[in-house]
């Protein structure tokens, strides 16, 4: 099958915004504190995904964001109807977070986490309260993964 050199074009294009998509919504979940997704919540009646992570040592963890978080079919849904939190707990130097988001990430833990599960997954109201939970890595599709955040 031949391509035209506009078809390759347009396919490396959709794939970098497919890229940078992915991109914004993991660093947003990175960055984002719970104080300012509650308002933001209230204001724009989203409900809050926060999942602890251990990204570079937590299989299920990893598995659970490229099996959930970065796929597009999600990443559509969470855009228009949720906000995203991840606390993310790293061990290898290189992938250590700022002191303010350790410490961010370690009230989190104190607060939704005190049993220290990885990966963890809440659906939080606008107030922080916790609506669903997952405490290990969902074993539903995607597609039921949506459909239960949506319930």
């Amino acid at each position: 099958m031949k391509y035209s050199l506009q078809t390759i074009q347009l396919k490396k294009y959709l794939l970098l915004v497919f890229l940078t998509l992915i991109v914004s919504i993991s660093t947003n979940a990175q960055t984002n504190t719970i104080d300012s997704l509650k308002s933001v919540s209230q204001k724009e009646h989203k409900k809050i995904l926060l999942y602890f992570s251990g990204s570079d040592w937590c299989g299920p963890c990893i598995k659970f964001k490229k099996k959930f978080i970065e796929q597009p079919k999600f990443i559509e849904f969470s855009t228009e109807n949720l906000l995203l939190l991840n606390a993310d707990f790293p061990r290898k130097k290189a992938n250590q977070l700022s002191k303010e988001k350790i410490k961010e990430n370690e009230m989190l833990a104190e607060k939704y986490n005190p049993k220290g599960l990885f990966p963890y997954v809440l659906l939080l109201d606008e107030e922080g309260s916790v609506i669903k939970k997952w405490e290990s890595l969902p074993n539903e599709s995607l597609t039921e993964f949506i459909e239960n955040l949506k319930d």
